[in-house]
């Protein structure tokens, strides 16, 4: 789906990405299908703004954001990075190899396991310093003095440059990674479910740490979540996938006011109640449960949805925009509102 232009342009604009992985079978290694991972999605990133990207498990939040940043190879589809084209798949357009490890510094990731995500060999100090020694930012000592000013900015000792990453917990390790992608001064960052691997006790101190360098830095941020109840406080606008595909997208308080997708709306019936006096019924989402090897023709969730009709077991429904900024990909929203494709 695209979107109308906004009187700014957007520091990041993602059209028509796909990202599908071979499926083999046999002794000869025969291709007999794909895993549909990232199925044709589009959404734009002003700069300054927090932009969370939700769905299930499965739904293909992490491989999005690993293909947006190049770290794996797409499919189709294109991504453009301040006006400057990282890759167009359709007219085999990429920019060069040097190119892009000079984009890299801009555009920083914060992965999700903080015990996968360092290196054991290296010290916390190499950790920090080899990108900033690697774009030339600064001399060894004054990066290696850039990483204990980090260090102590995330909540450590600026004496854990000294330190391996098995000495530190995963809370302490997910300070590193962030510290890590802070030391490059970024303009875009990608938290990749930051806290997913975190105990409970743990993630709040993680969210608010993230969220302080967000202002502290001014950084544009994708920010990858299952859990609803944080995004819905984090982020100015919530992209919503199901099955490698965008389903709804919207600020914040139009799809928690009036989600318009039923799969959104099952989603945030699911979020914990904190009052008794909330009476809203939970929506049981029944029906066979597809796979991104095998997706169902027309609408993806039509197999779950209560709502589904012969056009959408049929018919991909076209993005729509129900009101300014609120896209929605739905049948029957098209029926109750008008709405013009965009």
């Amino acid at each position: 789906m695209e979107y109308k232009q906004a009187e700014e342009k957007p520091l990041l604009e993602v059209a028509g990405l796909k990202k599908y992985f071979p499926i083999y079978k046999g002794i000869l290694a025969k291709k007999t299908g794909d895993i549909k991972a990232v199925d044709d999605i589009s959404f734009h990133i002003r700069k300054g703004e927090i932009l969370g990207l939700v769905g299930e498990s499965g739904c293909g939040k992490s491989t999005a954001g690993r293909t947006i940043l190049n770290l794996l190879e797409p499919t189709g589809g294109k991504v453009t990075f301040e006006g400057e084209v990282l890759y167009d798949v359709e007219k085999k357009q990429k920019i060069t190899a040097n190119r892009m490890r000079q984009m890299r510094k801009d555009m920083q990731i914060v992965f999700q396991d903080p015990y996968a995500s360092l290196d054991p060999r290296m010290n916390i100090g190499t950790i920090l310093t080899e990108g900033v020694l690697k774009h030339k930012l600064y001399q060894k000592k004054e990066a290696l003095d850039k990483a204990k000013e980090l260090l102590e900015i995330c909540g450590l000792s600026a004496s854990a440059v000294h330190k391996y990453p098995h000495e530190f917990s995963g809370g302490q390790r997910q300070r590193i990674g962030i510290a890590r992608a802070l030391a490059l001064n970024p303009k875009l960052i990608v938290g990749d479910e930051l806290i997913a691997a975190l105990d409970v006790s743990i993630q709040s101190q993680i969210l608010t740490l993230f969220q302080e360098m967000i202002e502290k830095f001014s950084l544009t941020t994708l920010f990858i979540s299952h859990d609803l109840s944080v995004v819905r406080y984090f982020c100015d606008r919530i992209c919503v996938m199901y099955l490698g595909s965008v389903v709804e997208i919207g600020t914040s308080e139009q799809l928690f006011s009036q989600p318009l997708h039923p799969y959104t709306q099952a989603l945030l019936s699911a979020i914990p109640k904190t009052s008794p006096k909330d009476n809203k019924d939970r929506i049981i989402l029944t029906g066979e449960v597809p796979t991104a090897a095998n997706p169902p023709k027309g609408c993806k969730f039509h197999t779950r949805c209560q709502y589904a009709t012969k056009r959408c077991k049929q018919e991909v429904p076209q993005a729509i925009e129900a009101e300014p900024g609120h896209v929605v990909n739905c049948h029957l929203v098209e029926k109750r509102t008008g709405a013009d494709y965009l």
